[in-house]
């Protein structure tokens, strides 16, 4: 097939659902990552919050995000995409601006009367129940809005399509947090998700396909989950994988303490972490072309064993420089598993849950936000401030990855589910 009748192929497959919702991803994701990449220095050094605090609260925010879309997905397939969207807008632009609002005076008597901790830790988890509502809609509008001779492509266009809004994102969080202070990063995210609120209700409907099933009843959701857990070989995957997304997750909840305690207190944190997004974006057609023959479940070891070894480069050159490589190589990792890892599952969706089944792709990304939060937090005061070795805390973090692509191993070898051999 020529390029140019490829170049068609891709023109016809998708419906407009598939770039209204792709579209409004980048601003959600904008959003999300200018938050995310303020937060720890938000709540270290203008909450005042210890680094083992730090690290548990931004992983609560990272990872009940992810966690929730498990039942975010069946919601979404009840309620509709269009619906599913256009309520989680809302709801995200209400909880950053109150993550924005925490040292606001209006909360000063919210404030005195509970702990500090449980209030900024209650705030967090807000974003998460209107991402949880986002992410299964986007990814299920790609799986219903793609013919299936471009579904994988509609995938690596969505993922393209989150690093563009993580790559703005936070270069918008430092520019915002230079000129206007750290608060103000919180409420342009605000800002950012309500505009999509009004893209999605304008703009976008519901992809129908000839034969689809009417939306689930609550007993078919309840047998959809069941049907999800067991036998429970796919479940099994999922868990194991979280590791990866322990070691991804550091990125964003413990680098940026380490950087300012141990390598250089001036350094712009945010735009050091735009390196992720900023590689995947600049990469992702080329290195997906480029491994495209490999088999996706090994695709997905492969990615992992290059990211859990990208940690080391900052343990033995520990700089700003270091970081930025460091970044660049976990995002290469990145890369190579993500869009074979989403087409995989997309996959083994029976017709009118893909919602459900979607959501569940997410769950190692929450459980691995939730434990690497608090698990960075243990490691970089274990060796920084007790050991005074904080470098070491990266190979502890790196043996994280790489024991997770192990058990990736003995589970394709001895599971070997047969859905692994449909094709990428």
């Amino acid at each position: 097939m020529s390029f140019g009748q490829r170049l068609q192929e891709i023109r016809d497959g998708f419906e407009r659902p598939f770039w209204v919702a792709n579209v409004s991803e980048i601003f959600e994701r904008l959003s999300y990552y200018g938050a995310f990449s303020s937060l720890a220095v938000y709540l270290q050094e203008k909450l005042n919050f210890s680094t083992e605090q730090t690290g548990t609260l931004t992983g609560i925010f990272g990872g009940m995000v992810w966690f929730l879309a498990i039942f975010g997905g069946a919601i979404a397939d009840k309620l509709g995409f269009r619906r599913a969207l256009s309520m989680a807008y809302l709801i995200l632009a209400a909880a950053y601006f109150l993550i924005g609002s925490i040292g606001a005076s209006w909360l000063a008597p919210v404030r005195a009367a509970v702990p500090l901790s449980l209030f900024v830790g209650c705030i967090l988890i807000l974003p998460a129940l209107g991402i949880a509502l986002v992410k299964p809609s986007v990814v299920g509008t790609t799986a219903r809005a793609s013919k299936e001779n471009v579904r994988s492509i509609g995938y690596s266009i969505y993922y393209t399509m989150v690093n563009i809004g993580g790559t703005a994102g936070p270069f918008v969080a430092d520019w915002a947090h230079t000129h206007f202070g750290l608060e103000r990063v919180f409420r342009i995210s605000a800002l950012s998700v309500f505009a999509m609120f009004f893209f999605v209700l304008f703009f976008f409907r519901d992809p129908r396909k000839p034969g689809d099933v009417p939306p689930p009843s609550l007993i078919q959701v309840a047998r959809n989950f069941r049907a999800v857990l067991w036998p429970p070989r796919f479940l099994i995957f999922l868990l194991i994988f979280t590791g990866y997304w322990i070691v991804f997750w550091q990125q964003y909840t413990s680098l940026p303490g380490f950087i300012h305690s141990y390598v250089n207190a001036d350094a712009h944190v945010e735009l050091i972490l735009i390196t992720d997004a900023a590689v995947v974006v600049c990469l992702t057609f080329v290195v997906n072309y480029l491994a495209r023959k490999i088999p996706p479940f090994h695709a997905v070891i492969l990615g992992t064993v290059i990211s859990a070894a990208s940690w080391l480069i900052l343990s033995f050159w520990p700089t700003v420089l270091g970081a930025i490589f460091s970044i660049a190589v976990l995002a290469l990792g990145e890369i190579i598993q993500q869009p074979p890892y989403y087409a995989y599952i997309s996959r083994l969706a029976p017709p009118g849950q893909q919602g459900t089944y979607m959501g569940f792709a997410f769950l190692p990304i929450g459980i691995g936000s939730l434990i690497g939060g608090w698990f960075g937090g243990l490691v970089m005061h274990r060796f920084g401030e007790v050991a005074r070795h904080p470098e070491r805390a990266w190979w502890t973090i790196s043996g994280v990855g790489f024991a997770t692509a192990i058990l990736l191993l003995i589970y394709d070898r001895i599971v070997k589910p047969s859905e692994q051999q449909a094709p990428s």
